[in-house]
């Protein structure tokens, strides 16, 4: 850890707008008065902007605007100036064709709308999945002072005595219909059961994967990814992070500061000892290419792949995110690494401090929950990096929630053109396929969808669902849930709409899938795979215009982190002048 505070009293960026008695800065906070704002608020004390994702259609979200209000309190405590603003708010839920294609446009809001206002520092108010990493990116890219507050999540789903985590038992619940096992009356009580409360899924989604990797990058403060949405802690924890962040404009304690390449590797690691979403990858790459870091998908394997998966939590293990935030939290995690030698204790957090002085005393409260390493739920968990003819820039697999029985395998390719085609024939039953077999679906990436949509968990075939099989091997270049389980390949590189390999392959190839070797292999001649993509013709046609024209056009491939082309590297030029 090396930082050293700037010197205070200094002047602040803000001052651009408000010092003075020019003509431009009577403008500036004339208007800033009409909303009831005493005259020695613009005095020369931090003001600070309140990054609001809050929306109705956003439900992750729906509760952001009370703990703005409660950010607020803080920030008025500690002698700062809040001021409240919206950002596009990209909701995993109700956004077509997937929130993923909106992270990058809400990540441009954030960037342009902390550089363009008058803010010496930010609170990053998120949720919903896209909606953390694309705050992120966007202050990476400003550099002015930020930190995040999660909006929790919702409480435990209960269905006739069964703990329901959302997300995975929609998969479970939809393949026991599918299967005959459950009616689909019964499906629809069930749904009453899934959403019982304000917050983000209560399983180790993506939503809370990403609160967590906030909180082991150190853009968030201790113990706050796991508190439930409508605990009182969660409204504890937003008035906090109001109080902090001032001190942190004081300091001038930034993104750059805190975001090293140290903190990304512990990022990696406690991802794998989470039992994280695959979505992390593709999110901490972006956010490392907005800092400047060349943080690659070998990274993930390098750091990750030792690490044993110790959180028991859906979809990997057995409990939810509330017994998570009894058990102790994520400080539990990451002082476990901290013992392991697996977490870089000297690592800056938003705190002023370093990682392992945030953690150090913490205690397990339950070891159910939060397991030890001799009763891991994976002994090497992490996200497994898969390469080969089939994948030359890569694949990711999640070994925590795969088969161990599948994890090496050799079948027959049954392959679909994209997710319509899977969706008219997965029902057939003349549909040539069994359990050997394995699922190919393309043309489902960042260009193909458009916007790389989770759609990689593909169902099974109702015909191998009633043998009580319940899972295959299925590759994609697609995206899946991070509430999703099962041996599944995705983000396949170069993605078919660009002309990679899995563009070629066809139904009856074999493929061989080989998890503990890394290697993922289309069973073809050289000759015969350069013959193909030789021959092969997009199928995707480029939107006409909109902003889908442009992320078709500039978005770069998931092994980068499917940010835009001409966003990575961006970071600073925060400081901005106007005049009227």
């Amino acid at each position: 850890m090396s930082f050293t505070p700037a010197p205070w009293p200094r002047k602040l960026r803000s001052q651009e707008w408000f010092g003075g008695t020019s003509k431009d800065a009577i403008y500036h906070r004339s208007w800033m008065k009409n909303q009831g704002l005493p005259a020695d608020l613009f005095d020369g004390r931090p003001v600070i902007g309140i990054c609001n994702t809050w929306s109705e259609l956003t439900p992750c979200n729906a509760h952001l605007r009370d703990l703005a209000e409660r950010v607020k309190f803080g920030i008025y405590e500690a002698g700062g100036l809040p001021v409240e603003f919206p950002v596009f708010s990209p909701s995993e839920s109700t956004l077509r064709p997937t929130a993923m294609m909106y992270r990058n446009l809400c990540a441009m809001d954030v960037e342009e709308a902390v550089r363009g206002k008058c803010i010496d520092g930010v609170v990053l108010l998120a949720g919903c999945d896209k909606t953390t990493p694309a705050l992120l990116m966007g202050a990476a890219s400003v550099d002015l002072p930020a930190i995040v507050v999660s909006g929790g999540p919702m409480l435990n789903g209960h269905f006739r005595g069964e703990r329901v985590g959302s997300g995975t038992h929609l998969w479970r619940f939809s393949e026991a219909v599918r299967a005959g096992e459950m009616t689909e009356a019964e499906f629809v009580e069930a749904e009453a059961s899934m959403s019982r409360s304000p917050g983000s899924c209560n399983t180790m989604g993506t939503a809370s994967t990403m609160a967590s990797m906030a909180e082991a990058l150190g853009m968030a403060l201790s113990g706050n990814a796991a508190i439930p949405a409508v605990d009182s802690r969660r409204r504890v924890m937003a008035h906090l992070t109001g109080r902090r962040i001032v001190d942190m404009v004081k300091d001038d304690l930034k993104p750059s500061d805190i975001m090293t390449r140290e903190a990304f590797e512990n990022a990696i690691r406690t991802n794998a000892a989470i039992g994280g979403s695959t979505n992390a990858v593709i999110h901490l790459l972006a956010i490392a290419g907005r800092v400047g870091i060349d943080l690659t998908l070998e990274d993930w394997d390098r750091c990750g792949r030792d690490v044993p998966t110790i959180v028991n939590l859906m979809p990997s293990g057995q409990h939810l995110m509330e017994e998570f935030f009894y058990a102790g939290g994520l400080p539990v995690v990451i002082k476990r690494l901290g013992e392991a030698g697996l977490l870089h204790r000297d690592a800056l957090t938003v705190s002023g401090g370093a990682i392992w002085d945030e953690v150090k005393e913490v205690q397990n409260w339950n070891e159910d929950v939060i397991l030890p390493v001799e009763r891991a739920l994976a002994k090497s968990g992490g996200i497994a990096v898969l390469k080969g003819n089939l994948a030359p820039l890569g694949a990711v697999l999640k070994p925590s929630a795969a088969t161990p029985a599948l994890m090496q395998h050799r079948g027959r390719a049954v392959v679909f053109e994209d997710i319509d085609d899977y969706k008219a024939r997965i029902n057939d039953e003349d549909l040539d396929i069994d359990e050997s077999c394995v699922m190919v679906l393309r043309n489902c990436g960042p260009r193909g969808y458009p916007g790389m949509a989770e759609v990689g968990n593909m169902g099974l075939p109702p015909k191998v669902l009633r043998k009580g099989i319940t899972d295959m091997v299925r590759i994609s270049d697609a995206r899946m849930s991070g509430t999703a389980y099962g041996t599944v390949v995705l983000h396949t590189s170069p993605e078919a709409a660009r002309g990679g390999p899995l563009a070629v392959v066809r139904s009856g190839d074999m493929i061989e899938l080989d998890v503990a070797a890394r290697r993922l292999h289309l069973d073809i001649s050289n000759e015969e795979l350069a013959a193909r993509l030789a021959a092969w013709t997009p199928q995707v046609k480029a939107p006409a215009s909109g902003y889908a024209s442009l992320y078709h056009e500039r978005v770069m491939g998931p092994e980068t982190g499917a940010d835009f082309d001409f966003l990575v590297g961006c970071r600073g030029n925060a400081v901005g002048k106007e005049s009227h």
